[in-house]
């Protein structure tokens, strides 16, 4: 939709718009209020009881994890096992404090979002939609919250601690922590929270207005020029909501910088311990005050520069700026530089969603699992192991996304692509489009390297079959042996197929201990079952029908031999009816 020209025009449809953004945010308060309650109690009860229940075995299991753990040393696992109680005995109060507050603002803001998506291009009925939306979703939602939940305290606990307790020290000898500098970091860390702290939170203070201003002027500006987030129609009603909302984001981000702060300045104690120098600890201290400003005016584009030092804190690192009251680290050309607000929209239209990314490659699990279900690769005991919910198939929880994974890895460099090439060959991942944060930058930045490494092999047909089973098959070697596949010819070259399927297995393994990722798993277990039950079912339907064929083959030859005889055919008929009563078991 192409934004009017002139004043008039954007004045006319700014007035226009307004009643009917007016009346949508009362309808969506509306909604808001009613169903916060309810998913309220449904989170905070669901989540409590999640909490309080596995709460002893959590303790239990930590400690024991603790003790067993080879990558730990008898000093590091007496420090921790102190440390960990003060966290278990917060746990509790933590969690159920932070489900309530989620499950208060997903009831709100969920029915609220939904109102004025509702009427967004291309829908259709938005009176009754703006009014249904978001209730009985926002529902769901909440039990779908409820169920991640569960996911992460039972399974992706379960899985990290497994991992403590079981990996091997790299380089076979433990970590371990060094006594004498513990004091010295404690004491660091301290006077950086008493300092950080009440200057961090000066520093927010003293430019929220500055924020808060420039935040309404940029966003009335867009508004009545439609450029920025007012572009298109669908974004509209979210930019004008930030309007009227742009007093709490600067309310948070005041918030958010004091409990940073409390971080920023603990870390002292890890510079202080890492150095093995108080000083260094020190200096990071005010240089850590340096890094704030600097960031924030970054972040708000005020001037650039700070009125504290920055010194250096690291001893094999030289200083960014040494002098007070310089010139702060150079800014990228990002920020010299912006784009235009236009462009800026245009690209995160286009830009992907990690959630669309995660539904693909379980969209591929199903199209592959059918694949290999049919051949027999995968068996019925991987389907019900993934069944469980004590234990999880590594084959088909683990496995068939590797497995998967890897695909797209070997169809990317083949077509010699800059990222990672979808399943329709069109549909590429890049830098570019990629979702932003440094959440998916630890998956895509190592698979990135991986396929590059992958396409360095060049690897025969032979070689990537052997590799696509090694990494689905990986926790099964006895099975790797029956499928006959051809193994490389050197021990080096199965050692580089090796390496590359425990690290495929390895990413894929950190991804399973995200919330969505079991949900989503379980959308594919039962359709891998069905295509083996349709299996079983084409198998007896043909031994069903051999068998029939058998049955009457041997009554028209008993028919024969005794010449047409009454006797004859009386013999056959009994002898048919108890071949169809065994089920043809006495065919040979």
């Amino acid at each position: 939709m192409e934004p009017p020209r002139g004043v008039w025009a954007s004045l006319w449809s700014f007035l226009r718009f307004l009643p009917f953004f007016i009346g949508l945010l009362l309808l969506g308060t509306i909604k808001g209020i009613i169903l916060c309650p309810l998913i309220c109690l449904i989170i905070s009860i669901g989540n409590s009881a999640v909490i309080l229940g596995l709460w002893p075995v959590h303790c239990v299991w930590t400690y024991y994890c603790i003790a067993r753990a080879k990558l730990l040393g008898p000093v590091l696992k007496l420090s921790l096992s102190i440390c960990i109680a003060v966290v278990l005995i917060l746990w509790p109060l933590v969690g159920i404090v932070g489900s309530i507050l989620a499950g208060a603002g997903y009831g709100f803001f969920a029915p609220l979002s939904a109102t004025f998506e509702a009427v967004g291009e291309g829908k259709t009925g938005e009176f009754l939609n703006c009014i249904i939306d978001g209730t009985w979703s926002t529902v769901q939602g909440s039990f779908t919250v409820v169920n991640d939940f569960i996911d992460v305290c039972f399974h992706s606990y379960f899985s990290v601690m497994d991992d403590l307790c079981f990996q091997e020290p790299p380089n076979g000898k433990p970590y371990e922590i060094r006594l004498l500098h513990i004091p010295g970091g404690l004491l660091a860390g301290l006077l950086g929270i008493i300092i950080d702290m009440p200057v961090v939170t000066l520093v927010s203070l003293y430019k929220s207005p500055y924020m808060l201003f420039k935040g309404w002027h940029r966003l009335l500006h867009d508004l009545i020029g439609r450029e920025g987030p007012f572009l298109d129609t669908i974004c509209v009603p979210f930019a004008g909501l930030a309007i009227l909302l742009w007093p709490l984001a600067v309310i948070g981000a005041v918030l958010g910088s004091m409990v940073s702060s409390v971080f920023l300045g603990a870390y002292a104690a890890v510079v202080t311990y890492q150095e093995s120098s108080i000083w260094l600890g020190l200096c990071y201290i005010i240089s850590s005050l340096s890094i704030y400003d600097e960031y924030s005016n970054d972040i708000i584009d005020m001037p650039e520069g700070s009125c504290f030092p920055r010194l250096q804190y690291r001893k094999k690192e030289p200083p960014l700026r040494t002098s007070s009251c310089a010139t702060s680290f150079s800014r990228p050309d990002s920020f010299r530089n912006p784009p235009s607000r236009t462009s800026s929209l245009r690209n995160s239209i286009i830009e992907l969603n990690p959630f669309e990314l995660l539904e693909n490659l379980f969209v591929e699990c199903k199209k592959h699992g059918e694949l290999l279900v049919a051949e027999g690769v995968i068996r019925p005991e991987d389907i019900e192991d993934a069944k469980s919910s004590v234990g999880c198939s590594r084959v088909v929880s683990i496995g068939l996304p590797a497995y998967c994974i890897l695909q797209a890895l070997q169809r990317s460099a083949k077509a010699n692509c800059e990222g990672l090439l979808l399943s329709d060959n069109v549909t590429e991942v890049t830098a570019t489009n990629r979702p932003k944060g440094s959440f998916f930058d630890w998956f895509f930045n190592p698979l990135l390297i991986l396929k590059e490494q992958i396409k360095a092999e060049n690897l025969s047909e032979a070689e990537e079959n052997y590799l696509c089973k090694l990494v689905l098959l990986s926790s099964h070697p006895d099975r790797l042996k029956i499928l006959n596949l051809t193994p490389p010819d050197t021990e080096q070259r199965r050692a580089e197929l090796d390496a590359f399927a425990r690290r495929l297995q390895g990413i894929t393994k950190t991804m399973s201990r995200y919330p969505t990722y079991r949900r989503r798993l379980g959308n594919v277990v039962p359709f891998l079952s069905d295509e083996l039950a349709k299996k079983n079912g084409e198998i007896q339907s043909v031994n069903g029908s051999r068998t029939a064929r058998s049955i009457n083959n041997f009554v028209r030859m008993l028919s024969q031999k005794s010449f047409g005889s009454r006797t004859g055919h009386q013999e056959a008929a009994r002898y048919q009816a108890k071949l169809i009563a065994g089920n043809g078991s006495e065919i040979a």
